[in-house]
């Protein structure tokens, strides 16, 4: 993916006319979130949800500031961001990741005898199966169905906020809220000059050439 749109960086288009003060202002504090801090969850859940995380969307290795996942989502817990409604088998916000949390770690030390994060990624990935096709049947997960907590919470939720960070928004050739610009060329196929270019086999340099321009259009 990181090459599908060769040479694009969703930022330079910081100072352009793409963007307006309230969208600089929103990256900023995207951008300033300490990947290590957590005040909401306790440290083992905090450990635990790092390594959800780290499986749900393994960030590139060479990524110098991985898109901190867990830290997103513990701000968010921590304001109570809800989205306003909810599946009404599952908990609220903040009660449905503590209790999925701590079942997960639970079921991985009734299976394998050590926390989630200390699993190898072989185990963790088939207990994160478990879990999204309902067969985690730890006390721990109560009356809250485990699949719906993977796919309405846990799933939902650390997409969400990676597909909110810029680091994805490279991945994918996004050019960020579109304001207060907009689009001019909106017919099937085509792209405006501050778009980012994808990549045609046999033509990434011509793909390459026209994202180092995106920023200053």
């Amino acid at each position: 993916m990181s090459e599908r749109y060769p040479g694009y960086d969703v930022l330079a288009k910081r100072n352009s006319p793409s963007w307006n003060a309230q969208t600089r202002r929103a990256l900023d504090e995207r951008l300033a979130i300490d990947r290590e801090a957590h005040r909401f969850l306790t440290d083992v859940e905090w450990r635990t949800l790092e390594a959800v995380c780290a499986r749900i969307v393994p960030q590139p290795r060479d990524r110098a500031r991985p898109a901190p996942l867990a830290a997103m989502i513990d701000q968010r817990l921590e304001a109570d961001a809800t989205e306003g409604y909810r599946d009404a088998r599952l908990p609220p916000l903040r009660e449905a990741w503590r209790r999925g949390l701590r079942a997960l770690e639970a079921e991985a030390r009734a299976r394998e005898r050590c926390a989630f994060g200390d699993m190898p990624p072989a185990q963790q990935d088939a207990l994160l199966a478990a879990v999204q096709s309902g067969q985690a049947r730890d006390r721990s997960w109560g009356d809250m169905p485990p699949e719906l907590f993977f796919s309405k919470r846990l799933l939902h939720d650390i997409l969400s906020a990676y597909y909110a960070h810029p680091h994805a928004w490279n991945e994918i050739g996004f050019g960020g809220p579109a304001a207060p610009r907009g689009y001019v060329r909106m017919g099937y196929d085509r792209r405006d000059p501050w778009e980012a270019c994808e990549a045609r086999p046999g033509r990434e340099e011509e793909a390459r050439r026209e994202n180092a321009r995106v920023g200053r259009r």
